[in-house]
């Protein structure tokens, strides 16, 4: 369990009285792949029912200790990963988020709507969403689009690191200008299909360009501000404050290079580093995270902590409002988090941080909960309002975009 932060054991008592009443809807664990990566599935060897703190960030002791209530589990796969190959991989992990409730149905309740995450909160459960990390995993089908949804899935990020033909990422250099009109084809169907659309690791273009054509909440399910920290996977303050008139959410992530500007160089070494030794950047296996330990040996690494998450959801606050902000920690799909927020035990910390910043108990349930769920009923209010109105689309980027 993660240290108390300096907010003092009187805030970190009642952060835990209110996540009992209004637990944590976090929008983005990458455990999943973790669980690909370290023991390719087998769920018999990395039972996340026992402590897992020697290879993971997520077990559910540790999410209980953390007062989650809800997760949307990401069904990601790597950017580089195309076509069907990608979306036999989204499968795979689809299939071990079935295998994770199957086993662990006293603690982890399957919920497709806002519905069943308020039946799962009141049984005391976890409601487990999924989220598609980047559009690479439908591989430019309306039809795969659906089909994700059919299986689970309740959110797509648009990309993920790299462009697609029909959108721009944040970290890729521009390609399409924002959204294409086959992407722009891709935001209407999701929205007529119940599925939100994510907009983290999107070029800012593109959150643009996705907001005027949304009729739907969107969500940012793991991104921070990017006047605390210029970085591009972080949110701009003009679509920040386009979010009231969306109804959508943006969620706070942990991600170190997200939130301490002094980290974003030493994150830009680090990576050149794992690179150079054959391995992926984001890799958070074993043979990674002694590659970033002898890294750290010669080049200090710099240290976010619970305050610094916290001058994040200050920002936004004042720039979005309190009912447009969440919590998406990116646990397990990072090799380094902030002090106090070490894993999933550690959302008390930053709910006793911003007691102690005078945050009231009606806005942190706001963030905690509320706010996601309220996201979430809304597509599903559209989404039965589009689906009187018109049927699937059978637009092909070859139309659409030539």
């Amino acid at each position: 369990m993660t240290a108390a932060p300096s907010a003092g054991a009187g805030f970190l008592d009642r952060a835990h009285a209110l996540l009992a009443d209004f637990p944590v809807v976090d929008g983005h664990n990458d455990l999943p792949w973790a669980l690909r990566e370290h023991v390719r599935y087998d769920l018999d060897r990395l039972d996340i029912a026992d402590d897992t703190s020697r290879l993971l960030h997520t077990d559910i002791p540790r999410l209980r200790l953390g007062g989650v209530g809800g997760q949307f589990w990401s069904v990601y796969v790597q950017s580089d990963m195309a076509g069907d190959d990608a979306v036999s991989a989204t499968l795979e992990q689809i299939d071990v988020v079935g295998q994770l409730l199957a086993r662990h149905p006293a603690d982890l309740a399957r919920a497709l709507t806002a519905d069943d995450m308020e039946t799962a909160r009141r049984e005391g459960r976890i409601a487990s969403l999924m989220g598609a990390e980047g559009g690479h995993s439908i591989n430019n089908s309306l039809a795969t689009l659906r089909a994700l949804y059919t299986l689970g899935v309740r959110y797509m990020t648009l990309t993920h690191n790299d462009n697609l033909a029909w959108a721009d990422s944040a970290t890729d250099v521009p390609g399409v200008g924002g959204l294409s009109a086959f992407g722009r084809e891709v935001v209407r169907e999701m929205n007529r299909v119940g599925m939100l659309v994510d907009l983290s690791h999107v070029a800012a273009m593109t959150m643009r360009d996705a907001l005027a054509v949304t009729e739907a909440p969107v969500i940012f399910s793991h991104s921070s501000a990017r006047a605390v920290c210029d970085h591009p996977r972080n949110i701009p303050d003009d679509v920040l404050e386009l979010l009231p008139g969306n109804g959508g959410v943006a969620m706070v992530t942990f991600v170190p290079k997200f939130v301490l500007p002094e980290a974003v160089e030493w994150n830009r070494q680090a990576d050149e580093n794992m690179t150079a030794h054959g391995l992926h950047p984001l890799s958070t296996t074993a043979e990674a995270m002694k590659v970033h330990e002898a890294f750290e040996v010669s080049h200090p690494r710099p240290v976010a902590t619970v305050s610094t998450v916290a001058d994040h959801l200050d920002h936004m606050r004042g720039v979005a409002g309190v009912d447009h902000i969440g919590i998406g920690g990116d646990y397990d799909g990072t090799p380094f988090t902030p002090v106090g927020l070490d894993d999933v035990s550690g959302y008390p910390n930053l709910i006793a941080e911003l007691l102690a910043r005078k945050w009231s108990t009606t806005d942190l349930a706001k963030l905690t909960w509320q706010n996601a769920v309220r996201a979430l009923r809304a597509a599903e209010d559209v989404s039965r309002q589009l689906t009187a109105e018109r049927g699937p689309s059978r637009a092909t980027i070859a139309e659409l975009d030539g």
